[in-house]
This record gives structure tokens, C-alpha cells and sequence, in this order.
């Protein structure tokens, strides 16, 4: 009988199998397959849920102390040339295979809940199925180039799913823009992979690494040539894990169904560049420029993305700018060469932000019944407060959240977290400084977002706040919501099982998963690298881990005790005291540190222009060449015409003339 290993390439194709079946059904019998929403429903959660199964297989032969397994076929030939395609597993994939699809299936559970009353529900689980297999099928791939296929597909899958409400502006702009940037990213990670295949002969990752040095050391390649090819490649998970400053793409995904926020933000496209960098270890660790490089990008990301969220007032936006911020942390493990640590808050980080998203996903959807299903109400802070004597489950777990994402012990975030931050004290100090200041900003508007929501009075009626927050918004007061110009409710409710399951669930992991990275003794690390972990417990010391986890923990505290002083007991009024104090700064943050704008007016409105110049030239002189050319043609047709008179002897005199011409022409240059 074949072990999981060799029967992960169902993983993917479980999930591809339940959505091309379904988007055959769509396009031929849409109105039938549309009416079976149920029954699709639980077949593509089916598919997940078995790939899921297959998964925990697979890590659990892992964690058994089996071997990476390998599988490859020839895809293409010619002559010397093989292209070998296939799959690999190995301990690093085996956890994110199993990540992704918890993820996937919590994510497919609740959107049946979320999504219920949605026209689109059968559309919606099919895009889901989709890019999980895709994101599946990129984490087993076993080379560059099969890993650039997948990349796409994901590129493509959220292409359709951030813009799955197309009828609304916001989503259509979002997703192009998501669209553009990551097209941005993926050219230089094209240019990279061609690249490394030139100097090197392989797309597969040791071989990469290994022959490279054999290059730069024979000469055949020079260092310099190296470093940016590898920095070309670094583009493509720049703009995936929306690093600076190819961020600008995520928080406004944020337009998509907070499903798909959760889904994204948490174990699919912003991991797909973390652990596209993690499998690139053995082609970046021998150039530290590369590594520097990777961690300054990390950690101007994390600085950029708390900061901004520090002013927003969209629950949604503030989470994506707390992934942004996070994903930060992740790269600049990377760059400090710790890819375990990195990876470790990967998957932290993966449960209790989908954790958050759900949370705020069932937040909207309670508001929704209040305020209508205008996203500039349901999603704004101000109209919220007090929801947490109406929704308890929501509530607790938004604050286990909370309390994991600031690192506060022993919650999931704090461990891999400082894990990162001790990595970052040993090979950049000043980087670490960034990264602890960050960790009490992060502490600070998590907290924020919190006492905003749920603590306080209900805001959700004020009708003028309403109007005000809509005229701000640019869209008309009188009629809004559902169309009627009326409220559902007076105040929210919880939401069904189908939406509290899942944050129940994410809520056990965000509390104990931390626990497998306890540096003395982490089994996590000896999963993904044994040398590493049994080094890093061989040289632990309580005398080195306990000033940093305290100084972290500390940050933390008076994170939390500011947004407590300012937010829940409403002694300080730092919004006013910040925007009246530091005008500028207050409004570089709110504007996103004008990044937004930089982009419009260099890229959007320079490439206009651009065009535009484009146009001049051809219309005037392209088209004035050509149109010139037909005037000379017709104007010279129009002379000659007339001496076409039908006389051989005016002919004979035209020849004559012509020949005296030439012989008097050759005579005076003679």
C-alpha cells in the first residue's frame, strides 16, 4: 500500500477535481448547479476535508522521522535538455500542507454561514476550492518552475476572489490593483528564475545553490551577477507577502468577502512568498548582501504596517495592515538566516489572524443587521462598541487574538515572536530596536481595534454619526443599507454555528501551538531542521532568554495599558492629543505614508501621460509620414496623368529629354 507521501499529488487535485466539476456544472447547467447550493457545498468542504486528512498524514509521517520524498517525471526534452516536473514532500511542506488545509476547511465551514444569502454562493465555494489546490499544489511543487505555475494560479485565484463582487467599484479597482502590483513582483521573479537556469542548469533548490557557488567560484559567474539574480526572484515573494513597497495591493483586498481576507492573509498568498524564501535558503545563506537586504525590507514593512494601523478606523483595514506588519516579522527571520523562527510565526500567526478575520467577518455580519449592507458603516469603529454583551463566543475569541498576536505568554504569538526578535539581537541590532518598538505599537492598536468594538456603549444607532461617516465617504445619507432607509435591528447578534465554530477552533491553536517552539525544547524546530534546534537547546540560556522575553513582554504591557487608558476607560484622548500636537505626523500616517499617492502620480498619472506623448507621435508624425506618402503619391499621379497623351513622338521627346538631362548631370560631376 503507498504511504501519504506518495499519494500527496492527491492533495491538490482533490480540491482541483471538486471545482473544475462544479465550474463544468456552472458553465453548462448554471441555473441547476446554482439551485444545489448545499449539495456543492458539501461536496468541495468534502474535498478540502479529505485533502486535509491526507495532510495530517503526511506530517504525521514526518513527524514519525521519515525522509523527504521525491517523485519526478520528464515533462519535456530536447536533445541534452530535461524538464523534470512532479512533487516533493518534506517536513517543511508537510506543515504547511497541513496549515493550508485547516485553514481552508475552517475558512469553507464558515463561509457557508457567511455567504448564505449571497446570489454568487455556488461561484464563491468553487474560486475557494480553486485556489487551495492552488496553493497546495505550489507548496509541494519540487523546482523553481513548477512553483512559477502555481504562482499564477494563485496570482489568478485572487484576481477572482478580492474582486468576486465585480458590480462594486471598490472590489473591481482592488483587484486590479492587486492585479498590477503582484504582475510587478512576478516579472522580476521570471527574470530571476531564467536567470539562476542560465548560471546554473537547474531549476531544482539545492542544485541551484549548490552549483551557483560552483559558478561564482570557477568565474564563469561573477558575485555581483548572483546577488541580482537572487534579489530578482526575492521580487516575486515582495509583492506576494506584500512587502514594502509592494504592499499597497493588500489592505485593499480588504473589498473581497472577509472569508477570503481570512484565507489570504493567513495560509495562502502572503505565505506563499514566506515560504517561497524559506525554500530558497540554500540560494540566499551564502550572500549576506541578500540577507541584509531581505531583513532591512522586513523590517521597514513591519514598522510601515503597525504605524498605519495605528489611525485606522475600518476593522478590516486594520487587520490587513496588522498582517502587513507581521508578514515584516516573517521576512526579517528570513533575512536574520532563522527560516524555522520565520516559519514558526508563519503558522502561529496563521491561526490566530484567520481567527481575528473570521472574528471580524462575524462582527460585519451583525452590524450588517443594523446599519444595512453599506461596508463604510458595518466595517467602521465608530458605529460600533458594546458588542460584547451581545456576542460572547465573537468577543472571547477576538480577544484570545488580541492577547496572541501582542506576545503576550503563553499564547502562540509570544514564542514565535520572540523567538524572531532574539534572532534579530544577534545578527541586527538595530533592526531588533524596530522590532521591539513595533511589538508595543502592535500590542497598542490590537487592543485599540478591541475596546473599539466591543467594549463601551452601542454606536450603531446614531443616525447622524451615520450620515456624517457616509457623507465622508462620499455616498448619499438619506438612503443606505438595504435600500429602504431603515434599520434590521436595534442592536447585533451572535452569529450561527456555522460562523462560531470555526473561531472556537482557531481559538485552541492560537493558545497552545506556541508551546511546540519553546526554545529549550523545540519540537518544531527539530521537525523542520534537527542540526539547528538541537544546537539552539544545547546553547540556551535563561540568563540570555529571560531579559529579552521580559523586555518584550514589558512593551507589550504598556502597548496594552495605553489602549486601555485611552480606549476602555477613556481617560486619554490620544487621537486628539497626536493630530493636535503632530499635525504632520498624524496625517502622514493617515495617509498611508503617502505610498498611495506616490504610485498614483509616478505610475498612474506618468504612464498616462507617457501614453499620451505615445499618441502625439503616432498621430503626428507616424501617421504624418504615412499620410504624407499617400499626398506625394496622389499629388504626383495627378501631374503625370496629363502626359500620358497617346503620341509615340511626345514619348520619344520625353526619352530624349531625359537622356540629354543625364549625359549634362554625369558631365558636370565628372
Amino acid at each position: 500500500m503507498p504511504s501519504p507521501a506518495e499519494l500527496a499529488w492527491l492533495i491538490p487535485v482533490l480540491p482541483l477535481a471538486g471545482a473544475c466539476l462544479v465550474g463544468l456544472g456552472l458553465i453548462s447547467f448554471n441555473r441547476t448547479i446554482n439551485r444545489l447550493r448545499k449539495p456543492v457545498a458539501l461536496l468541495l468542504i468534502s474535498c478540502v476535508g479529505a485533502a486535509a486528512v491526507l495532510s495530517y498524514a503526511v506530517l504525521a509521517q514526518q513527524l514519525a522521522g521519515a525522509g523527504a520524498t521525491e517523485v519526478l517525471f520528464n515533462w519535456a526534452s530536447a536533445g541534452t535538455f530535461t524538464l523534470e516536473m512532479g512533487f516533493r514532500v518534506d517536513a517543511l511542506g508537510a506543515v504547511m500542507l497541513a496549515l493550508v488545509t485547516t485553514i481552508a476547511l475552517l475558512v469553507m465551514v464558515y463561509s457557508d454561514g457567511y455567504m448564505a444569502h449571497d446570489k454568487g454562493y455556488v461561484r464563491f465555494f468553487t474560486y475557494l476550492a480553486l485556489f487551495s489546490s492552488s496553493m497546495l499544489g505550489l507548496v509541494i511543487s519540487p523546482n523553481l518552475l513548477e512553483i512559477y505555475v502555481f504562482w499564477e494560479l494563485v496570482g489568478m485565484c485572487s484576481y477572482l476572489l478580492v474582486g468576486f463582487w465585480y458590480d462594486r467599484d471598490g472590489a473591481a479597482n482592488a483587484a486590479q490593483k492587486a492585479f498590477v502590483v503582484n504582475r510587478v513582483g512576478d516579472f522580476g521573479l521570471l527574470l530571476g528564475i531564467l536567470g539562476l537556469f542560465w548560471a546554473t542548469g537547474s531549476f531544482g533548490f539545492e542544485q541551484i545553490g549548490s552549483r551557483l557557488q560552483e559558478a561564482i567560484a570557477s568565474g564563469s559567474v561573477s558575485t555581483g551577477v548572483a546577488v541580482l539574480l537572487c534579489l530578482l526572484v526575492f521580487m516575486g515573494p515582495m509583492a506576494k507577502s506584500a512587502q514594502f513597497p509592494l504592499h499597497v495591493w493588500l489592505p485593499d483586498a480588504m473589498e473581497g468577502p472577509t472569508p477570503i481576507s481570512a484565507l489570504i492573509h493567513a495560509a495562502t498568498m502572503v505565505a506563499a512568498g514566506v515560504f517561497l524564501v524559506a525554500r530558497l535558503q540554500p540560494v540566499y545563506l551564502p550572500f549576506p548582501q541578500v540577507q541584509l537586504f531581505i531583513a532591512v525590507i522586513g523590517t521597514i514593512t513591519l514598522v510601515l504596517g503597525a504605524s498605519i494601523a495605528l489611525t485606522q478606523m475600518d476593522l478590516k483595514k486594520g487587520l490587513a495592515y496588522s498582517t502587513v506588519s507581521q508578514l515584516g516579522y516573517m521576512m526579517l527571520a528570513m533575512g536574520c538566516g532563522a527560516p524555522v523562527a520565520g516559519m514558526f510565526h508563519l503558522v502561529t500567526h496563521a491561526f490566530f489572524k484567520a481567527m481575528l478575520f473570521l472574528g471580524s467577518g462575524s462582527v460585519i455580519h451583525a452590524m450588517e443587521e443594523v446599519v444595512g449592507h453599506e461596508p463604510v458603516l458595518a466595517q467602521d469603529m465608530r458605529l460600533m462598541g458594546g458588542l460584547r454583551r451581545w456576542m460572547p463566543v465573537t468577543s472571547t475569541t477576538f480577544f484570545i487574538g488580541c492577547l496572541a498576536i501582542s506576545g503576550i505568554p503563553p499564547l502562540a504569538g509570544f514564542w514565535s515572536k520572540d523567538e524572531i526578535l532574539g534572532q534579530a539581537f544577534g545578527s541586527f541590532p538595530l533592526l531588533w530596536v524596530a522590532g521591539f518598538v513595533t511589538a508595543g505599537m502592535t500590542a497598542f492598536y490590537m487592543f485599540r481595534l478591541y475596546f473599539l468594538t466591543f467594549e463601551g456603549e452601542f454606536r450603531g444607532n446614531d443616525s447622524a454619526l451615520q450620515t456624517q461617516l457616509l457623507a465622508a465617504a462620499g455616498k448619499a445619507g438619506d438612503d443606505h443599507g438595504d435600500g429602504h432607509g431603515h434599520s434590521h435591528a436595534e442592536h447585533p447578534h451572535e452569529s450561527g454555528w456555522q460562523m462560531a465554530m470555526p473561531l472556537a477552533v482557531l481559538a485552541v491553536p492560537s493558545v497552545l501551538v506556541g508551546l511546540l517552539g519553546v526554545p529549550w525544547n523545540s519540537r518544531f524546530g527539530f521537525l523542520l531542521d534537527p542540526h539547528e534546534a538541537a544546537e539552539v537547546a544545547e546553547h540556551f540560556s535563561w540568563g540570555e532568554f529571560l531579559p529579552l522575553a521580559g523586555a518584550s513582554v514589558t512593551i507589550s504591557v504598556v502597548g496594552i495599558s495605553v489602549a486601555v487608558l485611552a480606549y476602555a476607560l477613556r481617560k486619554l484622548d490620544l487621537g486628539a492629543a497626536v493630530a493636535g500636537r503632530f499635525p504632520a505626523l498624524n496625517a502622514f500616517l493617515a495617509n498611508k505614508w503617502y505610498l498611495d499617492d506616490i504610485n498614483d502620480k509616478v505610475f498612474v498619472q506618468g504612464s498616462r501621460k507617457l501614453a499620451r506623448s505615445v499618441l502625439e507621435v503616432d498621430s503626428k508624425v507616424v501617421d504624418g509620414v504615412v499620410n504624407l506618402t499617400g499626398l506625394v503619391t496622389l499629388g504626383s499621379g495627378e501631374g503625370l496623368k496629363y502626359f500620358e497623351t497617346g503620341r509615340a513622338q511626345f514619348y520619344a521627346l520625353i526619352v530624349f529629354g531625359g537622356v540629354i538631362a543625364l549625359v549634362v548631370l554625369f558631365g558636370a560631376l565628372g
